[in-house]
């Protein structure tokens, strides 16, 4: 592509965006003026996704811009692929089948730069692919590392949500069983108070028999000592 045509950008964002505008179709009679006049380039409204060119689905627009941005820059000098993709896209609308769009397009591009071979268009085209390719590498790599950074530590954080979470279930159930070795030590002591006081209350009993026994004995040979020894 030649690097001193004007507005190489935005035809390359026409060549994979569908215009919102009708293509451009030659007069019948043009005048001198208008043939030697540069037609201005339509200037396209990319909404954040817009239909491709080919039709194939959505593409964003900041990523439209990121690989316009990056053809151009990596334009390859004299006429190539893009030149040639020029001619192909001034033939629409002019009613021929894709086949003699393709032909007529080259017939075009050789007049343009005196190109015999169609061995440019696949050079050229083959290298865009490479540094689209190698952008695409780029990006894909930058976006495992992301998910590395990114994923990775909410990821990290999860699992120690998890391992928490399962360490206060732990607790809790260590809780819960502790309560339940409790409840069942009360239920134990409930019967072993009855049980104790029974006893307890038992030997108290036969103290106190055992005890009456020695006052009433002591008492009735006091008695009978102070009767009978006068």
């Amino acid at each position: 592509m030649a690097d001193s045509e004007p507005g190489i950008g935005k035809r390359i964002l026409s060549f994979f965006i569908k215009e919102g505008e009708e293509p451009i179709r030659p007069t019948a009679t043009p005048t001198a003026a208008a043939a030697n006049a540069a037609p201005e380039a339509p200037k396209p409204v990319i909404a954040n996704t817009a239909p491709n060119a080919a039709g194939t689905g959505n593409i964003d627009k900041k990523f439209t811009e990121h690989f316009v941005s990056l053809l151009e820059k990596a334009n390859l000098p004299g006429p190539d692929y893009f030149e040639y993709k020029q001619a192909l896209q001034s033939m629409e609308g002019l009613g021929l089948g894709e086949e003699k769009q393709f032909q007529a397009a080259w017939a075009s591009f050789k007049a343009m730069g005196g190109v015999k071979e169609t061995t440019v268009l696949n050079t050229s085209a083959n290298q865009y692919l490479g540094i689209l390719d190698k952008d695409r590498a780029s990006f894909l790599k930058d976006v495992e590392k992301a998910i590395k950074d990114r994923v990775g530590a909410l990821q990290d954080e999860e699992k120690r949500l998890e391992d928490s979470n399962q360490a206060i279930a732990q607790q809790i159930a260590d809780l819960q069983k502790k309560m339940d070795e409790n409840k069942s030590r009360l239920g134990q002591i409930s019967g072993e108070v009855a049980e104790q006081s029974a006893k307890i209350n038992a030997n108290k009993d036969s103290f106190e028999i055992t005890y009456l026994s020695f006052v009433d004995q002591i008492k009735s040979d006091l008695n009978k000592i102070n009767q009978y020894l006068k």
